[in-house]
């Protein structure tokens, strides 16, 4: 087919879009490891999982088998507010760059809170709804979940308590003012509003925080107050699981017009996004269907993929979650204040950190100015403000697509665009006015964190 037979914007019908979810775990040969009990070390059961997170959702973050979960109605409705979303050819970006690659981008901003964080939040909400519980409490780092949830429970007419990372809280006022207008209280994190926030304050005084932070204080909020649990906007079984509707789309619109991508990029921070993303066409490699060249993408300040160890570990800073086994920086872990706030966390999805042990992805790390560089000059000839996780992964498809010029290539390149950046101007600000570092921290630093990793046999 023509490149002017495919149009700029791959749109499905509302007829088109999946009904079900896919949970990759069922064709994985290799399962994720379980999630342990910080006290016994051993796996966590339903009953110990249910007293943090809703029932159903307990039962999709233990379920290594069901291939297929229905999407219910009401959350298909809910969905259809601003799904599909677009599957865009980036002509203009192609021309710029003057390469023989094609450079699609599944786009998941179209959506108030801006990023594809509500395709779990409105999922995880109606569940909590549905149980008849009064409220939920999260953590949020860039803003986008925390944004996200509100909106979710907001609908569902749930009490939301958000946790925001500190550094975001301070960088970010008007992610935090949308999510007060959806009805959230917002606190910055680490806080002394919890136990854990002044124990953590007490031994790091004046820290930004970081998402493992803000993950123990809105834990011990949720199950210090009756009739509320705790959501988790990424790295969770359950999570990638609902975000697989971005792959299924991409995948259906991508065979709608014969087009089979060599490559599929995503940025990684907890996994959220590139889970859901590469889900179908993972499966398809798993079952061996077919072949694709699936990159993370990082940050280099906090490059849990490139730079961790595939471990147990508490999924929080408080250490009072239990632990998962999964590429990790540590636990108490705090990345330096970077600007993409969504890609801070210590640690990766072990269904995702499993994949890559497993050797069916690469992961590469990238310098905060150089994903910049990326972002301004995709704004310039695509038209979105790209938000600063989502640039990770622009960075990478721009890097392809020039080897591709090189070598004479006509690779075909996905990568994902998770969300805009219209609340990140401070970050580009900084890179305008020259005032953006880059902080690489040293394998000595790194040594002392995986130094403290717990002891699991």
């Amino acid at each position: 087919m023509s490149n002017q037979e495919i149009p700029y914007k791959i749109y499905l019908t509302e007829s088109e879009m999946p009904t079900t979810w896919y949970n990759v775990r069922a064709d994985m040969k290799n399962k994720p490891a379980p999630l342990l009990n910080p006290g016994t070390l051993q796996p966590m059961t339903a009953e110990e999982l249910s007293g943090v997170f809703c029932d159903e959702l307990v039962k999709q973050e233990l379920d290594n088998e069901t291939r297929h979960y229905p999407i219910p109605q009401e959350i298909l409705d809910f969905y259809k507010m601003y799904r599909p979303s677009p599957l865009v050819r980036a002509y203009c970006l192609e021309k710029k760059l003057g390469t023989p690659a094609k450079i699609y981008y599944k786009f998941e901003g179209n959506n108030t809170s801006g990023s594809h964080k509500l395709n779990s939040a409105i999922a995880q909400a109606y569940y909590a709804k549905k149980q008849g519980l009064k409220g939920v409490t999260t953590e949020t780092g860039a803003g986008q979940w925390g944004t996200a949830l509100s909106m979710a429970c907001s609908y569902f007419e749930l009490d939301c308590k958000v946790f925001m990372v500190k550094v975001s809280y301070e960088q970010k006022p008007f992610r935090r003012e949308v999510m007060r207008t959806y009805g959230a209280s917002v606190t910055p994190s680490p806080s002394m509003e919890t136990e854990v926030g002044r124990r953590i304050l007490a031994a790091h005084p004046g820290t930004t925080g970081s998402l493992g932070c803000a993950i123990s204080e809105a834990v011990e909020v949720a199950v210090s107050n009756p009739g509320y649990r705790y959501v988790l906007g990424s790295v969770l079984n359950q999570v990638l699981l609902h975000q697989s509707v971005i792959g299924l789309e991409t995948k259906a619109a991508l065979d709608k017009y014969g087009i089979k991508p060599d490559m599929i990029i995503g940025c990684a921070g907890g996994g959220s996004n590139l889970g859901g993303l590469i889900a179908p066409f993972m499966g398809e490699k798993l079952r061996g269907e077919a072949d694709y060249q699936i990159i993370a993408v990082e940050p280099a300040s906090c490059p849990s993929f490139t730079r961790g160890k595939y471990a147990y570990d508490f999924c929080d800073t408080g250490m009072v979650c239990p632990l998962a086994k999964m590429y990790t920086l540590g636990s108490d872990f705090i990345p330096a204040p970077n600007h993409a706030g969504g890609l801070r966390y210590h640690g990766m999805s072990s269904i995702l950190s499993q994949l890559y042990d497993d050797g069916y992805m690469e992961a590469r790390s990238v310098t905060q100015t150089k994903v910049f560089e990326a972002a301004e000059q995709f704004a310039r000839v695509e038209g979105i403000l790209p938000a600063p996780e989502s640039a990770h992964a622009i960075r990478v498809a721009i890097d392809e697509a020039m080897k591709c010029k090189e070598t004479g290539e006509e690779k075909t390149i996905v990568f994902g665009l998770t969300g805009t950046g219209y609340f990140d101007m401070v970050a580009y600000e900084k890179f305008h006015d020259g005032l953006m570092t880059d902080y690489i921290p040293t394998d000595e630093e790194l040594a002392v964190y995986a130094a403290k990793l717990p002891k699991v046999e």
